[in-house]
């Protein structure tokens, strides 16, 4: 994993006529972005940023200069190379690191994939996607979801839909 970039936001739209976007936060604030000044391999160069004081942020890159081009970015994720963020800690994980990771059951049974990880105030949520397309969702806790590595995620057969 350790080559695998770290996503910590999205644009989520423009702001404004002159370029500037909207950003959907994935880590610990505007603070957590203000370091970097290059996302997606070079591809956007941070010149700007500041809190929308709702979560999110609104930033300005050097190479969007209207509200067409801003408009144009909305959906894209902005990542960062791994080496470019502080070591983790014992137990700490990227919401990124478990994204796409192959999801069986404490008995072997196949699942499907993990396709986001959510937070809505109490813990951290596993979202996972059936073959089917059908999604559902598991806290991740001890009891659901007992163990992961870097090919897959186990949830204990109690908490699948």
């Amino acid at each position: 994993m350790s080559d695998k970039p770290v996503t910590l936001a999205a644009v989520t739209g423009a702001h404004g006529v002159t370029g500037e976007v909207r950003l959907k936060l994935f880590g610990e604030g505007v603070d957590a972005l203000k370091p970097h000044k290059s996302f997606n391999e070079g591809a956007l160069t941070l010149t700007k940023i500041r809190s929308d004081n709702k979560g999110g942020a609104i930033a300005r890159f050097a190479e969007v200069t209207d509200r067409t081009a801003a408009e144009l970015l909305r959906g894209t994720a902005l990542s960062v190379s791994r080496d470019a963020l502080p070591a983790l800690d014992e137990g700490e994980f990227y919401f990124s690191d478990l994204v796409d990771l192959a999801v069986v059951t404490d008995k072997g049974d196949t699942v499907g994939r993990v396709c986001a990880i959510e937070n809505f105030g109490a813990t951290d949520i596993v979202e996972i996607e059936k073959p089917d397309g059908r999604k559902f969702m598991v806290p991740l806790t001890s009891q659901a979801v007992p163990e992961w590595d870097d090919t897959r995620l186990i949830v204990s057969a109690d908490f699948v839909d």
